[in-house]
């Protein structure tokens, strides 16, 4: 395992702990915990979205940090690989979570462009990690 790998994987795994916490909320917010919080069947169903999207991203950019060492790829695009996966992590399930923000929503708001963001994020980084392992053959 390079550096590389053991420094981007230490600072993904300290993240999980914000998921597990996320999760948990969301439990007791699906479960009627927070009667206070008056939310839509389009709200929690998109937190629900959330929360799985950062759980998966967040597993496959771990992965991705262990693929990167052997695809063929100049240290920039290592780099911008190694950065994008955990970003679109971020972005995905971040939009979720803001494209629902708001009193009484039925549909997204603006902030839905910060899902379409890390859905651009997470497509350049999946085709640069593919393109660099096929390469190195």
């Amino acid at each position: 395992m390079t550096k590389d790998t053991k420094l981007m994987s230490g600072i993904i795994l300290l993240s999980i702990p914000t998921i597990m916490f996320g999760g948990n909320f969301l439990l007791g917010l699906l479960s009627g915990n927070y009667p206070e919080m008056e939310l839509t069947e389009f709200q929690k169903s998109m937190f629900r979205a959330g929360h799985g999207h950062a759980g998966v991203l967040v597993i496959l950019a771990l992965i991705a940090q262990f693929l990167s060492d052997h695809a063929k790829l100049t240290n920039r695009w290592k780099w911008i690989v190694r950065g994008g996966f955990p970003m679109a992590s971020i972005l995905v399930s971040g939009g979720f979570f803001a494209a629902a923000g708001g009193q009484e929503l039925t549909a997204p708001n603006s902030f839905i462009a910060v899902l379409y963001i890390g859905i651009l994020v997470l497509t350049i980084s999946l085709i640069a990690l593919g393109i660099g392992l096929i390469r190195s053959k």
